[in-house]
This record gives C-alpha cells, sequence and structure tokens, in this order.
C-alpha cells in the first residue's frame, strides 16, 4: 500500500495531467480526493462519466506500470465496479418484482372492469392519435 507521503510526491503531476485529460475536473474535486486513490477514482468517474477502464489506463500511462500506485488504483476502481454491479443487480430485482406485481394489478383491473378499462385504452389512442398528428404538422 502506498504511503501518503509517496502518493503526494505524485499529486500535483497526476492532478496536472488529469485536468488536461478531462478539462471539466477542478481543484475542489481533487481536495475531495484528498490524497487518496481510491476517492481520486471516483471523484474522476463522478465528474467525467469515463469509464473505470478508462481511468485506470489513464493514471497507468501517467505513472508507469511499475509504480506502486498503480495497484492500489486498480484495486479501488475493481471496487467501485463491484459495488455497482451489486447495486445494479440489487435494483434489477427489485424493479423486475415491481413489475411483475404491476402487471398483476393491470390483468386484474382488467378481468374485474373491461368497461373501463377499454375506455381508457380508446382515450389513451386518442391521444396518442393526436400527438402523432400535431407532432406531424411542424
Amino acid at each position: 500500500m502506498v504511503m501518503r507521503d509517496e502518493l503526494m510526491g505524485h499529486w500535483n503531476e497526476l492532478t496536472g495531467r488529469l485536468k488536461e485529460r478531462w478539462g471539466q475536473l477542478t481543484d475542489d474535486d481533487f481536495r475531495r480526493a484528498e490524497g487518496s486513490a481510491e476517492q481520486l477514482v471516483g471523484v474522476v468517474q463522478r465528474k467525467t462519466g469515463a469509464t473505470r477502464r478508462e481511468v485506470e489506463q489513464f493514471l497507468t500511462s501517467v505513472l508507469g506500470s511499475e509504480n506502486p500506485w498503480t495497484a492500489q488504483i486498480a484495486e479501488a476502481a475493481q471496487r467501485y465496479a463491484d459495488d455497482a454491479k451489486l447495486y445494479l443487480e440489487q435494483n434489477y430485482r427489485k424493479v423486475a418484482k415491481q413489475t411483475v406485481d404491476y402487471s398483476a394489478t393491470v390483468a386484474q383491473t382488467v378481468r374485474t372492469r373491461p368497461n373501463e378499462s377499454l375506455a381508457i385504452a380508446f382515450g389513451l389512442g386518442v391521444a396518442a392519435t393526436a400527438l402523432f398528428f400535431i407532432g406531424r404538422k411542424r
């Protein structure tokens, strides 16, 4: 693990190169990273929308593959990717369950109130047609 002093020794060069690559990064963004490789990767990803791989490749090119900080950055980036994957998996399951529940509710409503359901579907069709023709006239 790279010591903070070692990281700070490369900090000015690194932040300058990051600003050249991603102009939207500011000194405030780097202050939020507080000299931490893990936080720096997160700040760059959030602010720029760059992928983990992009940030990792850029930092490797700046620092060189023999720099011990490169491994720390790669580990931090992998943790971010793993966390994102877990978050997406959990929320996918939640949305899938809600979709199934909603479909069951809609099906039950159509079965118990067919006339109202048909009227709503007809009204939506008329509205969609009107929007289509309004959009074509512009």
